[in-house]
């Protein structure tokens, strides 16, 4: 062989024997989807209320029409593990607002737990003075997270105005106490956290709740002095139904059909009082108790409330569900404005206000209650908003007229507007003027 062939038939041998080049990598993996932290399905249109079981303390929580959510109070300690489970179930998005009505521990004591696991926005407390070393350190340590903490005090522009929370189609809180600065604080010897807690009023078309937190007596009495719109179809229960709250005179003013007790099983003895389920039987509220019907769900589509309790009697079918209608809208001490010219003929009487019933629940357009607000806008919202009624032809003569006591106006003919006694009576020249402070009245739909 020739010599010069030597070293290339080498070099041939060598590159034969050499091992493939690697084939080029795949492309990273993508990485896994994050885990879902919330399961609610998206809203629904309709205004949802969950009265939480949380044993004794309290905790409810809203989803309004279009998904935005509130936690009113947290519970104690104790319930940390049931909300942390639970709030999820309810949440489709991260929860938007809290509030605080005391600062009591059996209304806050699962708030750090809360605040992590629901990864809250805001917080509404009332800044009372006194409170706790743990308390101020729990809101030191929200703020280090973000969490934006602002009080009920009204709006330096509009001092006489309530602070409004639109929580969107046409949902609504008003805080209806306290009013500090504006107004001083409730001084009640051994209660004046509670009897100072922040009182909201929650409106959706027709249909209305009124959470009391732990008010007494003194904080309703207050209320009735100002002629607050108290009228609720639903009373959260001041105070866990205890004897120094919810007075005949308050439940006289609000008339509520059902009354909502948060209670825990084995707690205080004297919860509630006898003396205000005695009451609340008087106003002929229906009674819901957490410790005996667990948590209670509420629903309402702008014109009446559904409950449903998650725990029934024996023999109850599981459908059973409690129906709840507005009733007529009359100031019970009113005398008529006007004598009629000649006797009424005699009505039949209206249905019964309170019902239990198996009922289909139908979607409804409710466009027509108001203003949609997203809740991100908080706490900066127009607290004095209102959706502008469309003007509508007028005679020279035109006139509305009111009841200090009601959240409604009527057209001067309405029989219910001659039942207004006059010390309470209020007079608008103009549809549009009596729509800015009140909402029309739906028996004679002015």
């Amino acid at each position: 062989m020739n010599a010069r062939l030597l070293p290339l038939l080498a070099l041939l041998l060598a590159t034969a024997c050499q091992e493939p080049p690697a084939p080029p990598a795949p492309p990273p993996a993508p990485p896994p989807p994050a885990a879902k932290r919330y399961f609610a399905k998206p809203a629904d249109g309709k205004l949802h209320v969950y009265f939480l079981d949380v044993g004794a303390g309290d905790a409810a929580l809203i989803v309004s029409p279009e998904g935005h959510t509130v936690l009113i109070d947290t519970g104690p300690a104790a319930s940390l593990n049931y909300l942390v489970n639970r709030l999820p179930e309810l949440l489709a998005t991260r929860l938007d607002l809290a509030i605080l009505t005391h600062p009591a521990p059996d209304h806050y004591g699962a708030l750090d737990a809360v605040q992590k696991v629901a990864d809250m926005r805001r917080l509404l407390e009332p800044q009372l003075p006194g409170t706790a070393p743990e308390y101020d350190a729990l809101l030191t340590a929200l703020g280090t997270r973000g969490v934006e903490i602002f009080s009920p005090a009204p709006n330096p522009s509009h001092p006489n105005e309530p602070m409004r929370l639109p929580l969107g189609g046409g949902a609504e809180l008003t805080v209806l106490w306290p009013r500090a600065p504006t107004e001083p604080l409730l001084a009640v010897e051994g209660a004046g956290h509670a009897a100072n807690s922040i009182v909201l009023r929650l409106t959706y078309g027709e249909t209305s709740v009124l959470f009391m937190g732990d008010a007494r007596a003194e904080t309703e009495a207050l209320l009735l002095k100002r002629q607050e719109p108290l009228r609720a179809m639903l009373l959260k229960v001041g105070a866990h139904g205890a004897a120094l709250a919810t007075s005949a005179e308050f439940l006289q003013e609000v008339r509520p059909q059902a009354a909502l007790l948060s209670l825990g099983t084995g707690g205080l003895p004297d919860l509630p009082a006898p003396d205000t389920l005695a009451r609340l039987e008087a106003a002929k509220a229906t009674v819901f108790r957490t410790d005996k019907d667990g948590e209670i769900h509420a629903v309402s589509d702008g014109k009446q409330f559904v409950l449903t309790p998650q725990r029934l009697p024996p023999g109850k079918s599981a459908l059973t569900e409690h129906v709840f209608v507005p009733e007529e809208e009359e100031d019970p001490l009113a005398v008529p404005l006007v004598a009629p010219s000649k006797p009424e003929p005699a009505k039949s009487p209206p249905p019964p206000a309170r019902a239990v019933a198996l009922k289909t629940r139908e979607t409804e357009d409710l466009s027509r209650f108001g203003q949609v607000v997203d809740i991100d806008q908080l706490p900066k919202a127009d607290r004095t908003s209102r959706q502008p009624s469309k003007p509508k032809a007028t005679a020279a003569m035109e006139r509305y007229v009111a009841s200090r006591k009601s959240d409604v106006f009527h057209v001067p003919e309405c029989r219910n507007a001659k039942r207004i006694s006059p010390e309470n009576l209020i007079t608008f020249r103009t549809r549009e003027e009596a729509a800015k402070e009140r909402r029309p009245a739906r028996d004679c739909n002015p």
